[in-house]
């Protein structure tokens, strides 16, 4: 017996992907502070071992949430708040030891989950070309919080290798 097609009214029982739920917990919060409640993630180590490197890769992993929301078809204030969220950690993330901090309270991609989570129960949600839009904009911005860390960092290693 053929299934009949899913229609756009039969609500859908659509999870948030484990590969972000396990991605959000290695980015923010894998690591607990021995004696206190604070977890600490790659996002926060790693910019603090590799300055603006370490900013510029947990960016990247930021990303694929972006993507996730745009796939489940959240609304397009949903989609800019996720941007907006990415954009504000990698930017004062780059900031030496005051991102790394910022890191630890800030929490982007767990933000960002709970967003996923929220916003992602509407079956009548259709991507249109403002969609895309945004979407591609949240792109070249993220791209551009990813790379211009790295510019600033081979900026400052010139500097100092300059002044030896």
């Amino acid at each position: 017996m053929a299934s009949k097609p899913r229609s756009e009214a039969e609500p859908t029982t659509e999870r948030t992907p484990a590969w972000a739920e396990q991605l959000v917990r290695v980015l923010d919060d894998g690591l607990t502070i021995p004696g206190t409640r604070i977890g600490i993630g790659l996002d926060a180590l790693l910019g603090f071992l590799f300055p603006t490197l370490g900013d510029a890769l947990t960016g990247l992993g930021s990303l694929s949430l972006l993507v996730l929301a745009f796939q489940m078809r959240l609304p397009k204030v949903i989609v800019l708040r996720v941007v907006f969220n990415i954009a504000i950690d990698v930017l004062i993330g780059c900031v030496p030891f005051v991102g790394d901090a910022f890191d630890l309270f800030w929490r982007s991609n767990r933000r960002n989950l709970e967003l996923l989570r929220r916003y992602s129960h509407d079956p009548l949600k259709r991507p249109d070309p403002l969609d895309y839009l945004i979407v591609g904009l949240g792109f070249v911005l993220v791209i551009l919080a990813v790379v211009l860390p790295l510019v600033l960092g081979v900026w400052l290693l010139r500097l100092v290798f300059r002044a030896i």
